[in-house]
């Protein structure tokens, strides 16, 4: 089993980490610039900043703040919301980003995600799959755009394969569901998908206790846990949620 990774998930509106129930309910969580440095600190992995009103008001991601948070981390930075273009993408990772995350856009423009692996290698490829199970179709699931405001026809796991196709590097895939509800992570879903592809696929949504971040990497198939709620609201450390997981026989960083 190669490493797992632990990610912490800084979700900012007007400059501020946020962290609501299934998208909605958001409820401050801090300053984005210390949680990321004191992330980076306590050991994870990798840190994912969200901007998750950029793409609603149809501006661009903050890049200052970007730039900041950069500047007091000290490990792999993904950054998403709000982004369209190869050219904005650019301006984040010269901004200090390692890699950039998109999910609306990549819906509109598939062929966004085959531009960006071209100019910037496909590890530099987010793709941010945000999943409701569907009502219709029993063990299905179908991508959510727009901050989770809008539903789609575009079933999940297919959408996953043919984003692997297209050159996306990673897989960042969000139980809308799960998501913050502290419940456990979407097994099935997280199954389904790391199934099919053959990129590492992040799991995220409804990390409540540690045995939620085994059952996901366990059951769910899934290379990395992403997680909000658990750690902004000092449920547990970083390093809390390494020695757990190595106690029960998963490869982690410590």
């Amino acid at each position: 089993m190669l490493t797992k990774r632990i990610i912490p998930c800084l979700d900012v509106k007007d400059n501020r980490v946020v962290k609501g129930v299934q998208f909605a309910n958001l409820r401050d969580a801090g300053d984005p610039v210390e949680l990321g440095a004191r992330y980076s600190e306590e050991g994870a992995d990798e840190l994912v900043f969200l901007d998750i009103t950029a793409t609603i008001r149809y501006r661009k991601t903050i890049v200052e703040l970007v730039e900041k948070v950069a500047e007091n981390v000290f490990i792999p930075f993904t950054v998403g919301g709000g982004i369209q273009t190869v050219e904005q993408m650019d301006t984040i990772l010269r901004s200090g980003a390692d890699k950039v995350s998109i999910n609306t856009a990549a819906v509109a423009n598939p062929n966004v995600i085959t531009e960006a692996a071209q100019h910037f290698g496909s590890q530099c490829v987010v793709l941010a799959i945000d999943a409701r199970r569907s009502k219709e179709r029993s063990k299905k699931w179908q991508v959510c755009v727009k901050a989770g405001l809008e539903s789609t026809a575009i079933d999940v796991v297919e959408w996953a394969v043919k984003a692997e196709k297209l050159g996306a590097g990673e897989i960042l895939l969000t139980s809308m569901d799960a998501d913050g509800t502290r419940a456990g992570y979407d097994s099935e879903l997280n199954k389904a998908v790391t199934d099919v592809v053959n990129i590492p696929v992040i799991a995220s949504g409804g990390a409540g206790k540690l045995e939620h971040l085994y059952d996901a990497i366990v059951e769910g198939g899934a290379d990395a846990v992403l997680m909000a709620s658990i750690t902004h609201f000092g449920n547990y450390t970083i390093r809390q949620m390494k020695e757990y997981l190595a106690s029960r026989g998963i490869p982690v960083n410590l």
